[in-house]
């Protein structure tokens, strides 16, 4: 197989940063560099992370500064040449921000900030980052957000479910789609999303934080895994 590259882009106030780089390099065992926001050229990199954190402070709104960064052009150029692009919390804010992936994040309908493990069903395992996943299983992964509440207009939302760019939904620990098992009200009990072409995938959840066993959930590992693979591969 080839050798692939992954970048963790680190913007100001970016804290996932060194969490993902780890699963990276010491639980997947492949290449990763830090890149700071300010640099315009991610040609060397197959694989992108947008990790998560709090860009810019939140201001203005989440991601809304960040999508200016320099960094964004590169980013926006790699996908366009079917580069793996992964956001993760702030990161999948970002790519919305951007216009790399559709609707957009809004405040939880609790108004409170959620740090909790979450079950989440995967919809869609033919994507770069699922493909290792069986469709229909269920995953157990954190969330730490306060503005994770997707939302779409219902032409937007109707077309994301009909070309099947959900990647995954909150659901109960059977898989079961519930009112109580949608921790911060989003549409459709979507909690991450591909774009048409199927190589940008924004989510809140955190895989970085559930990768390992000591972490108790390795759910999220073989979303990077599933990159490394496809990467290998086909780019």
């Amino acid at each position: 197989m080839a050798k692939i590259k992954f970048a963790t882009v680190v913007f100001p106030g970016t804290n996932c940063d060194m969490d993902c780089y780890y699963v990276v390099k010491e639980v997947l065992k492949e290449d990763v560099d830090y890149v700071w926001h300010t640099q315009s050229d991610l040609s060397d990199y197959h694989c992108i992370i947008l990790p998560g954190g709090f860009s810019y402070g939140d201001y203005l709104r989440t991601g809304a500064i960040a999508k200016l960064s320099p960094i964004m052009e590169a980013v926006r150029k790699e996908a366009e040449k079917g580069k793996l692009v992964i956001g993760i919390c702030n990161g999948f804010q970002i790519l919305v921000e951007a216009g790399l992936l559709p609707g957009a994040l809004l405040k939880n309908t609790n108004l409170r900030f959620l740090c909790k493990f979450v079950h989440l069903r995967i919809e869609n395992n033919k994507t770069p980052f699922t493909h290792l996943y069986r469709e229909g299983e269920v995953l157990r992964m954190p969330i730490a957000h306060f503005e994770g509440r997707f939302f779409a207009p219902s032409d937007v939302l109707n077309s994301i479910e009909d070309k099947k760019q959900v990647v995954l939904r909150y659901c109960d620990p059977k898989g079961n789609l519930t009112e109580e098992a949608n921790p911060n009200g989003s549409m459709n009990f979507i909690a991450g999303i591909v774009n048409e072409k199927g190589n940008v995938f924004g989510l809140m959840p955190h895989p970085e934080r559930c990768s390992e066993k000591i972490l108790s959930s390795e759910d999220g590992f073989r979303i990077f895994k599933s990159m490394a693979e496809w990467a290998k591969t086909n780019l």
